[in-house]
């Protein structure tokens, strides 16, 4: 298998706190990758490590075959990085951030005005191109984020966040973007907290916690792990009664898990749940509010493997 990433034991650590715990990762070339986590997870440090802008504590990783602690040039020349935090020069117009970029990488500026016209329209931007940036808009300003990682076309592209605090339909313009690059069989590795996000774009993806890999798999193979059924979620006013709720549930042969979530909210696996809300409502007798059914996704998952909502 011809792989884009591949680490052995990687491990980052800030003092007393072990912000990556050994991940081993093996990413073929040309997939788009998710990786998904909770604030504080480790998302973001192992892609510095991988983009070479954090050394490791110990570990071993390699990019596109290059040794991310030997061959750190080699690699930047190859890769393209999509931060988190907005990275702008206010006082230039969009076209011309991402033509800086361009020259940074060597670009012949044939090459480079074309290609950036072409990337500004498809994120709908063309008309703003002249525009100093500093009166963009938040979400204009994360798409041009977006353009500049990718002027120079990349080998492996690593996406940290790229649709944080767009609105749907900023998002959507992104995700098609993403699609798009991707097909011309570049890799992309894309962290997010959006279960949408990661499941509609991920052809595999894993769920990192407190620095540690907890799943890895397709998101159809991730969301099959729960089983069959429905998932019921509801509120209840008493936090304390919450593990009796869960265990009068489970005695219903049609319940299959339950978990708590957060301090006044119950989410339970059931067979047919949709059919037999009132079964559960005469079994658990609590008054359950807000109660919503619908099919297993990434987020189910998450709660099954920690107990609590991503955004938790």
């Amino acid at each position: 298998m011809d792989l884009a990433i591949e680490t052995n034991n990687l491990k980052k650590y800030f003092g007393d706190i072990h912000a990556v715990d050994g991940i081993d990762l093996q990413i073929p070339r040309g997939s788009l990758f998710g990786v998904l986590g909770p604030h504080g997870a480790g998302k973001t440090t192992t892609l510095r490590m991988l983009s070479t802008i954090l050394h490791p504590t110990s570990g071993e990783a390699a990019v596109l075959g290059f040794d991310i602690k030997k061959d750190a040039r080699e690699i930047k020349k190859r890769i393209g990085v999509c931060p988190q935090e907005l990275v702008l020069y206010p006082r230039l117009s969009a076209r011309e951030n991402i033509h800086l970029i361009a020259q940074m990488h060597g670009m012949a500026k044939k090459d480079y005005k074309e290609r950036t016209d072409e990337l500004l329209g498809k994120m709908n931007l063309l008309d703003r191109a002249s525009s100093l940036v500093k009166g963009y808009s938040g979400g204009m300003k994360r798409r041009i984020n977006v353009l500049m990682a990718v002027i120079h076309e990349p080998e492996l592209l690593f996406f940290d966040e790229p649709t944080a605090g767009l609105d749907p339909q900023s998002r959507r313009v992104v995700w098609d973007f993403i699609r798009d690059f991707q097909e011309k069989e570049s890799t992309i590795i894309l962290t997010t907290h959006s279960m949408e996000e990661a499941d509609d774009l991920s052809d595999e993806l894993i769920i990192i916690d407190h620095g540690k890999i907890i799943s890895q798999g397709t998101p159809d193979e991730l969301k099959g792990k729960l089983g069959e059924g429905d998932i019921l979620e509801f509120k209840i006013k008493e936090m304390e009664q919450r593990d009796e709720i869960i265990e009068l549930a489970k005695t219903l042969d049609f319940v299959r898990w339950g978990k708590p979530v957060g301090k006044h909210r119950i989410v339970l696996n059931a067979l047919d749940g949709l059919r037999r809300v009132s079964e559960i409502m005469d079994v658990v007798k609590v008054k359950m509010e807000d109660i919503s059914v619908r099919k297993n996704t990434l987020e189910d998952v998450f709660i099954d493997l920690t107990g609590r909502r991503l955004r938790d």
